[in-house]
């Protein structure tokens, strides 16, 4: 697995004043995943909830120029419980790279931090959620050795 960015990308660390440019990379994701829908302003009350130093925050950005740099891509990690075990472990709220920037290796880049970020906070496992229609993304933490380990079900009333 490449463990670094490609050149000309570069980590920033995020940080809680980072709000509105989470909650926009978040629309970004929802709709790209269902574009059918329109409202997702939702998804800001959820950054504003639970966006805090213990849910570290990772952007990755792209020089343009030789002064213009451009966020392309982010991570936003937090905690859950094993519901079994009763264990803490770290989860990925949101792993988001621009379109135009895919196929890099800048995600597998972004794993690897989200990743060592776990194993030195001790964590024996890391989880996220991947939308049952969202192929691509199911086969690429396949490659990365995550294995479905529920199904989350529901019906509409």
């Amino acid at each position: 697995m490449a463990h670094s960015l490609p050149d000309g990308y570069q980590f920033r660390i995020g940080s809680s004043l980072d709000k509105a440019r989470l909650s926009k990379f978040m629309t970004l994701t929802y709709r790209e995943l269902f574009p059918d829908r329109e409202d997702f302003s939702h998804l800001v009350q959820t950054v504003e909830n639970y966006l805090s130093s213990d849910t570290p925050l990772w952007w990755v950005e792209w020089t343009r120029e030789a002064s213009e740099s451009v966020t392309v891509a982010c991570l936003w990690m937090g905690n859950a419980i094993d519901l079994v075990s009763g264990d803490r472990y770290a989860y990925i709220f949101l792993l988001y790279v621009a379109p135009e920037h895919r196929r890099r290796g800048i995600a597998r880049a972004l794993m690897h931090r989200a990743e060592t970020w776990a194993a030195a906070r001790g964590d024996r496992q890391i989880g996220l959620q991947v939308f049952s229609h969202n192929q691509v993304a199911l086969d690429f933490y396949r490659r990365l050795g995550y294995e479905i380990q529920s199904f989350s079900v529901g019906k509409p009333l």
